[in-house]
């Protein structure tokens, strides 16, 4: 037996171990975190290729607006209504879900196509893959990754805030 037909069979078996009847797409998951550790070497690269050097530490401000810009463009990726054309091939539309959001399911097409819809769908997921782009932002490009997670960061309190007066007025008139 080839070396390539045995890893495929090893992989088949812990595929099998795993999930047992359930469709897992544990070769998609692979697939996915291959191209978040290219992602990352890019962005080492092209780091490296600028000049740019590693802060000694972040500051609790940075890390704040790092945290706060991460949440909202995950969740503006994953579940807002306008950036449904960027899930659709991945996913399928369910409901509403309040606030200009959506409920989405995963097919269970092809695993690679499976892991990318999970992915996409899932604010959780994305934080690693945004959070890495904007921390990698705030080494190479300070000044434009600082604008963009300023902006990010404005509009999630923005949101929060409508969140917040439309409570109110729920309760003004309850």
């Amino acid at each position: 037996m080839s070396v390539v037909k045995e890893i495929t069979e090893k992989a088949k078996q812990v595929q099998r171990g795993y999930a047992g009847e359930a469709d897992r797409p544990l070769a998609g998951y692979v697939g996915v975190m291959g191209v978040y550790c290219a992602f990352v070497g890019g962005l080492t690269v092209l780091g490296r290729a600028v000049g740019a050097r590693l802060p000694r530490r972040f500051g609790v401000g940075d890390t704040v607006l790092l945290g706060a810009a991460t949440f909202k463009a995950s969740r503006l990726l994953a579940k807002d209504a306008v950036t449904s054309p960027v899930r659709a091939p991945f996913t399928r539309y369910e409901e509403p879900a309040g606030d200009d959001e959506l409920n989405e399911s995963v097919p269970g097409k092809g695993h690679v196509e499976h892991a990318v819809g999970e992915l996409l769908s899932c604010p959780f997921c994305l934080n690693v893959w945004i959070g890495t782009g904007l921390a990698a932002g705030l080494v190479i490009a300070p000044r434009p990754a600082r604008l963009a997670a300023t902006v990010l960061t404005a509009v999630g309190v923005a949101d929060a805030l409508h969140l917040l007066y439309d409570a109110g007025k729920k309760l003004a008139s309850g």
